[in-house]
């Protein structure tokens, strides 16, 4: 099959969060009591059982305020810095592009949280081990659209072939002019996730302007997780890795979002 990504027009998300709550449902996700001191915004961030986050973001001009809404989560890069890093091989590519993740195989040592240039894995301290976003790889193979495109009632979210929706994209940001711009196809080899975004990146939160694979995960993958892999004993080897660079886990060890995720 060809290659897959998910555009998203910010412009039309109406931040109803119906992709959210699809996400959930597909994926029999658990809702936690939480709170959104401040801001509709609902879970504060991205957690273990929240994979996609409807962002809401108040911008201040001269006319009063506007609202920003955008979608989040795991932006399926072709150079993948948490693949790179995954010593056990929880994470992977798919022939369809997306980065997938097999829960069994995760030790929960929490390199491909550091790596990430969007800060999206999230570690799960009650289960030991890491959480994201798969782009729904088993509708997608079943010829569905991943379950967030599909309940979007604004037109939002789009999915198709890949050389289908750059075309889409740049086009549309044409349409939109000022600012708009394409994130996504430009760094990391290209995400399977693409924005059309109204405003320049810098504006958007958390959303980094230049991501990029640090210099220490490419030293990773080139030396040293080849050399933890070479027995058959190579998990073992990266989880003393992992004590020996970063000392050994508490028994509430989490991510740096201990906030309790939400629907």
């Amino acid at each position: 099959m060809a290659e897959k990504v998910k555009l998203i027009d910010v412009a039309k998300c109406t931040g109803c969060r119906s992709c959210q709550l699809a996400c959930k449902q597909w994926n029999q996700l658990p809702a936690r009591q939480t709170s959104a001191a401040g801001t509709y915004q609902n879970p504060p961030d991205l957690q273990p059982n929240t994979w996609t986050l409807i962002r809401f973001q108040e911008v201040v001009e001269k006319e009063g305020v506007k609202w920003l809404f955008r979608k989040d989560g795991c932006m399926h890069c072709t150079n993948a810095a948490c693949v790179k890093v995954c010593p056990s091989g929880a994470l992977y590519h798919s022939d369809l592009g997306t980065v997938g993740i097999i829960k069994e195989r995760c030790i929960g040592c929490k390199e491909c949280v550091a790596a990430c240039p969007f800060e999206i894995p999230r570690y799960d301290s009650v289960t030991d081990k890491v959480y994201k976003c798969d782009l729904c790889l088993s509708r997608i193979r079943a010829d569905l659209p991943p379950a967030c495109v599909k309940a979007c009632p604004t037109g939002a979210l789009t999915f198709g072939d890949k050389g289908d929706m750059l075309k889409l994209a740049y086009r549309r940001a044409g349409e939109l002019g000022g600012d708009a711009s394409v994130y996504g196809d430009k760094f990391v080899d290209g995400t399977h996730v693409l924005y059309i975004l109204q405003e320049k990146p810098g504006v958007y939160d958390v959303l980094p302007v230049k991501p990029h694979v640090l210099l220490s995960v490419m030293a990773w993958k080139d030396l040293l997780k080849p050399l933890s892999l070479v027995a058959a004993g190579g998990v073992l080897a990266a989880s003393f890795l992992h004590y020996i660079i970063h000392g050994p886990k508490t028994p509430d060890e989490d991510d740096n979002h201990k906030t309790e995720g939400g629907a």
